[in-house]
């Protein structure tokens, strides 16, 4: 099964160290393949380092594509953590 979600960066300082180790580690929980798109790139969304090879500053716009078993919670899950801006504050 694949599912894909549609995202926007929305925290102000865009997808920086923690908010990425935050995103890796909640993909992490998944057992399907995730992957975040950017692009036209496909980046591994379970390595923090590959999110941050994303670059993504607010406003930059992300496909979250999980391929598996459990994809659609995956993609799901992980759309709503993006739009609730990685679970960081406002000035992350």
């Amino acid at each position: 099964m694949v599912s894909e979600r549609h995202v926007r960066i929305l925290n102000k300082k865009g997808l920086h160290v923690r908010p990425a180790a935050a995103f890796a580690q909640a993909a992490a929980k998944f057992t399907s393949a995730v992957s975040v798109i950017k692009d036209g790139r496909k980046f591994n969304a379970k390595s923090s380092l590959d999110l941050l090879m994303l670059a993504a500053v607010p406003g930059t716009p992300l496909i979250i594509r999980a391929e598996g078993d459990d994809a659609e919670a995956a993609a799901s899950s992980l759309a709503a953590f993006v739009e609730n801006r990685f679970g960081m504050d406002e000035e992350d």
